[in-house]
């Protein structure tokens, strides 16, 4: 017979098993989505989450670099033969961490033969920190850039179904990579967005392309 004790035991653990397992899950989902977008965005981490081409859930942001996200040794996207190519210049967003007043640099977008190219470059960074880009669905006015542009919209949200550029910079602060993708994003990816890779909800800048 199980006393009165041991069954006010009994509930506790199975309420602490139960709340860990909802903020595994929860973490999961915000690590997934990026940028720290709407609610669209994290609906569509919960999909990738369920997705098996997507990492799994326990999975960090470390076992997402044998996707591709960017090669700092790449042909720029300036110097892709027979594309068409974009600029940017990166705009300092209110939401960026404190000391990163100083960030500047440009993006660039080419689509050509062999789909897209995307250049991203900067300075004023934190040396030896890494940090994370995307391309998004609007502009850099409209909410900061809104979210990730994706290819099949509502898919996964890590490559190749969006396109991600990480890097880390270098003593002087700078950073630079270059990322392709066999797809064209045509006129759909207007902007993209640089943040810290450890937090996803601090937009540092973002770039309009000019179409």
């Amino acid at each position: 017979m199980t006393s009165g004790r041991d069954g006010d035991a009994g509930s506790r653990r199975s309420r602490t098993r139960l709340a860990a397992c909802c903020a595994g899950l929860t973490a999961a989902a915000l690590l997934l989505s990026g940028c720290g977008g709407g609610s669209s965005d994290s609906a569509s981490a919960n999909s990738a989450a369920a997705d098996s081409s997507s990492p799994s859930p326990s999975a960090g942001m470390d076992d997402m670099e044998g996707m591709a996200m960017g090669d700092p040794s790449a042909t720029p996207a300036d110097k892709i033969p027979d594309a068409e190519v974009v600029k940017g210049t990166f705009k300092l967003l209110d939401t960026r961490p404190p000391g990163m007043d100083d960030v500047k640099g440009t993006a660039l977008l080419a689509q050509g033969p062999k789909g897209t190219t995307v250049t991203v470059s900067l300075t004023g960074l934190r040396p030896g920190e890494r940090y994370m880009s995307h391309l998004h669905d609007r502009p850099c006015a409209t909410k900061g850039g809104g979210e990730h542009f994706q290819f099949d919209k509502g898919g996964a949200t890590t490559p190749p179904n969006e396109v991600h550029l990480m890097f880390t910079a270098d003593k002087s602060g700078m950073g630079m990579t270059t990322v392709n993708n066999d797809r064209k994003t045509g006129k759909k990816a207007v902007a993209v967005v640089v943040h810290p890779m450890e937090a996803m909800d601090n937009r540092i800048a973002c770039a309009d392309f000019d179409f």
